[in-house]
């Protein structure tokens, strides 16, 4: 009886052994199909692979933002643009000991000298002392700005957003009116009412103007969570609405606001010195880059350095939290994510 797994060759008319010659090799076929090879299967512990190590803890959503990010270089170097700005702003004595205000005709348009890096201003004006000492007013400006424009915008948003209905459609018409006004337009007209122009007079006027592009995107976002799994659990738990809203919907909204809220630090930045500059912003009398850039452009053809360094303080300032809130973006959106 012949071995089924064993194949015979060299018995046909064109075998190279001739005729009547056969010779018989016998090979292993664990899974023999019509004579055919088939390699053994490979067995390997799926336990042990599958395993998970016990210092490898899953990572959230903020954990795994934070790993893209800290893997990014724009990241650091936004980050580093940033610290600096906002040590100068809190600590500006560290880096200058000249005052700001002190003028001395003697010195105008003088160039660098001991001390003075960056020369003099026409009044007479330390310019590096005034670079340094404005960034207080103009970053403070846009912060305030910021965190206001922020507030209103959260509340408005989530309410539209949560509540629906004609609660939803009063607060997007009222959000559409103000959005349809140019910030920098309304900033213009609004600020030539006032006789007496502080900080917080262009805080007002510009979180009275900022806040329905904010509102907009936290209603979208509050739109979309609220439909999640989750809360519909937790309205079967007997929860308010409030609660809600405050403990689960909110708290997985912050992704954009973040992202948001970082880039309007910077338009804000920009927008106070705009109206500076225009001579409707900050009083003369405050030491602002809006307002050296103002006082440099009549010495523009001979001494152009002068409106340089308070205008490439504010590009730098503002290209710092661009690059911060593009990073972010990239980092904590779900569809950047995926990519």
């Amino acid at each position: 009886m012949s071995d089924p797994h064993s194949t015979t060759t060299g018995t046909g008319p064109g075998s190279s052994t001739g005729a009547g010659s056969s010779t018989a090799t016998t090979r292993p076929d664990p899974l023999p199909r019509g004579g055919r090879w088939v390699a053994e299967v490979e067995t390997s512990d799926v336990l042990t692979r599958d395993q998970r190590l016990p210092d490898e803890a899953p990572r959230g959503f903020w954990g795994s933002a934070w790993l893209r990010l800290r893997r990014r270089p724009m990241f650091w170097v936004s980050v580093i643009i940033i610290a600096v700005v906002l040590l100068v702003t809190v600590f500006p004595g560290l880096f200058s000991g000249t005052d700001p205000r002190a003028a001395r005709l003697e010195d105008s348009l003088e160039g660098a000298a001991p001390g003075h890096p960056f020369g003099f201003t026409q009044q007479g004006y330390d310019v590096y002392a005034r670079t340094v000492y404005g960034a207080r007013a103009s970053v403070t400006t846009g912060v305030l700005t910021t965190l206001a424009v922020t507030l209103v915008g959260i509340i408005v948003g989530s309410l539209a957003g949560y509540l629906g209905g004609w609660v939803d459609a009063l607060l997007s018409r009222i959000t559409d009116i103000f959005f349809a006004i140019p910030l920098l337009l309304a900033g213009i007209v609004l600020m030539q009412a006032f006789e007496v122009r502080t900080t917080w007079t262009v805080v007002l006027v510009l979180s009275l103007f900022g806040w329905p592009q904010m509102a907009r995107m936290v209603r979208g976002a509050v739109m979309q969570a609220k439909n999640n799994d989750y809360v519909q659990a937790s309205r079967a738990l007997g929860l308010s609405r409030v609660a809600i809203l405050v403990r689960h919907i909110l708290p997985n909204c912050l992704a954009p606001i973040i992202v948001m809220t970082t880039t309007n630090l910077g338009i804000y930045i920009v927008a106070e010195a705009t109206l500076s500059y225009l001579g409707i912003g900050l009083p003369p009398e405050t030491v602002s880059w809006g307002n050296d850039i103002s006082t440099a452009q009549s010495t523009l053809r001979i001494a152009p350095e002068i409106l340089f360094y308070p205008a490439g303080a504010l590009a730098l300032t503002v290209l710092g939290f661009i690059l911060l809130g593009d990073t972010l973006k990239d980092a904590l959106d779900p569809k950047e994510r995926t990519r």
